[in-house]
C-alpha cells in the first residue's frame, strides 16, 4: 500500500461506495472558502478526503481482522479467490460508472486485498 498515491486512496473510497456527498457538503459549508481559482481550496479538499479515506480503510481493516478470526475458528484459509474475484468484478463496474479505468480499480483493490489478507493471516498463524 505504500506505493499507492493519494489519488488511489481516493479512488478506493469511491469504489467501496462509502463516500457520502452530504459529509462533503457539510464540510464545505463550515470552512472558509478561498477564491474559486485558489489552488489551496483544492488541496484542502484533497487533504480532507485523504483523511476520510485513511479512516475508512482503517475501519475496513478492522472488519478484515474480524473475518480472519471467523475463518480461524472454522479452519478456513484466508484467501477465498472466488470472493475476491467477485469483489473485483463488482468494483470494476462501479468504477466504470464514474469513469475510472479497470487498471486503476484493479490496482486499488489488489492493494486493499493484500492488506486485508495480511490482517487475516495475523489471526491465523500457520496459513
Amino acid at each position: 500500500m505504500k506505493n499507492l498515491t493519494k489519488k488511489y486512496f481516493l479512488l478506493a473510497l469511491f469504489l467501496m461506495g462509502i463516500l457520502s456527498n452530504n459529509s462533503l457538503k457539510a464540510q464545505a459549508v463550515n470552512q472558509p472558502q478561498p477564491p474559486v481559482d485558489s489552488l489551496s481550496l483544492f488541496r484542502d479538499q484533497i487533504d480532507a478526503l485523504d483523511a476520510e479515506i485513511i479512516k475508512l480503510l482503517g475501519r475496513r481493516m478492522q472488519v478484515a481482522e474480524q473475518v480472519g478470526a471467523y475463518k480461524a475458528r472454522r479452519n478456513m484459509p484466508p484467501l477465498q479467490q472466488g470472493r475476491f474475484e467477485a469483489i473485483l468484478k463488482k468494483n470494476i463496474e462501479l468504477g466504470k460508472a464514474v469513469n475510472l479505468s479497470e487498471a486503476c480499480i484493479t490496482e486499488v483493490m489488489n492493494a486493499i486485498h493484500k492488506e486485508s489478507l495480511s490482517r487475516q493471516q495475523v489471526k491465523m498463524p500457520g496459513h
